[in-house]
C-alpha cells in the first residue's frame, strides 16, 4: 500500500548507480546544500550502513531512525527500529519523512514511497550499489532544474515525482 508521507531522496547516476564501498559516488556540494533544506525538520530513515557512512550523526534537526537486523544495535540520537514496518508505524503520523538509503533500505521502501525526489547525474558510474529502475509512467513530475557542475565536469538534475 502506498504511504503517501513517505518520500525517498536519492542522487542517482544515469545507470541508476548510487554507491560503491560504502561511499557516494560523487561529490555535489549543492546537492549536500539540497538534501539539507528538503530533510531538516523531518525524520530521516536508514539503513544501519548509511549512518554508519555519515561523518558526523545524528544529523542536525532531524529525527533519526535506524533500520538493523542486529538486536543489540543501539545508535546514540538514533531509534532503532527492525523492520520497514515499525520505520512506517512510527512516522505515520508525520507530514512527511526521508528513506535515505542504503540499497537494499531504497528497494524495501520504492514499492509503497509516495514521492522520489532525485538528483539524477547525467553520466554513468561504476557501482556496486543500485536503486531500483523507474517506471516513469508510474510517477507525475512535479519539478525539474537543471545544472552544471563545473568541479566535476558534468550536468545534473533535479527531479520531483509524486506516484500517480
Amino acid at each position: 500500500m502506498i504511504q503517501k508521507n513517505i518520500s525517498i531522496i536519492v542522487a542517482i547516476a544515469e545507470n541508476f548507480a548510487i554507491g560503491k564501498n560504502n561511499d557516494l559516488l560523487f561529490h555535489l556540494p549543492n546537492d549536500l546544500k539540497h538534501f539539507k533544506e528538503i530533510t531538516s525538520g523531518h525524520t530521516i530513515i536508514m539503513g544501519r550502513n548509511t549512518l554508519l557512512s555519515l561523518p558526523k550523526w545524528p544529523l542536525p534537526n532531524r529525527r533519526h531512525i535506524v533500520i538493523t537486523d542486529k538486536k543489540d544495535d543501539v545508535f546514540q540520537g538514533c531509534e532503532t527500529v527492525f523492520s520497514i514496518d515499525q520505520a512506517i508505524g512510527k512516522v505515520k503520523n508525520e507530514e512527511e519523512a526521508f528513506i535515505i538509503g542504503g540499497g537494499m533500505i531504497y528497494r524495501q521502501f520504492f514499492p509503497v514511497a509516495g514521492k522520489l525526489y532525485l538528483t539524477l547525474v547525467h553520466k554513468p558510474f561504476d557501482a556496486d550499489v543500485f536503486f531500483p529502475e523507474i517506471d516513469y509512467t508510474e510517477w507525475s513530475e512535479i519539478s525539474c532544474e537543471d545544472f552544471q557542475d563545473d568541479k566535476n565536469g558534468f550536468k545534473y538534475s533535479y527531479l520531483n515525482l509524486e506516484r500517480k
